[in-house]
């Protein structure tokens, strides 16, 4: 299997199965989150995280555009700015522009995908800006994907922790 075909068929999924987990989330359940400590993130937040977790990165990768000033230098950050805590981030509204915002990140990926060769994502070197490890580029592509899925995993637990009917089938799109 080539690592567009790898690459593609893990978007695809992931994706299908994260937008599933969204629909069972509560517009009125936005704030909830599993505790007061602890440096959890409400619901809203981490479905906005959720919607940014994937594409907008592997466009980072593919096209080294970060979406940041080009006198950016990430290098020059405090440790508090890259990781901020729970209470910093932003949120969304509404459970509807979750599923707008997921959308348009799939797209995003499936477009980044797009551009690369095969070559590019078995070779191509791919520095990420909190991670000098070597790596290249398909690897650092499918790590988004993992980065996704951890989040899909994070959201099915807190609909668990709401009482919803989630299971196993919810979890893995069975």
């Amino acid at each position: 299997m080539s690592w567009s075909e790898l690459l593609k068929r893990e978007v695809e999924y992931t994706y299908k199965v994260t937008e599933n987990l969204l629909g069972l989330v509560d517009d009125d359940k936005l704030d909830w989150k599993p505790s007061a400590e602890n440096n959890w993130m409400t619901t809203g937040q981490l479905l906005k995280h959720i919607t940014e977790s994937c594409g907008v990165a592997m466009k980072g990768f593919v096209t080294g555009d970060w979406g940041m000033p080009e006198d950016f230098d990430p290098s020059q950050m405090k440790p508090e700015d890259m990781l901020p805590p729970a209470e910093k981030l932003p949120t969304l509204g509404s459970v509807a522009e979750a599923k707008k915002l997921l959308a348009e990140d799939k797209t995003v990926a499936m477009e980044m995908l797009a551009k690369c060769t095969e070559e590019e994502l078995a070779t191509k070197p791919a520095p990420a800006p909190w991670d000098s490890a070597q790596m290249i580029l398909g690897h650092r592509l499918l790590q988004m994907v993992d980065h996704l899925k951890s989040h899909k995993g994070q959201l099915f637990y807190y609909l668990k922790l709401q009482g919803k009917p989630v299971d196993t089938n919810s979890l893995w799109g069975m």
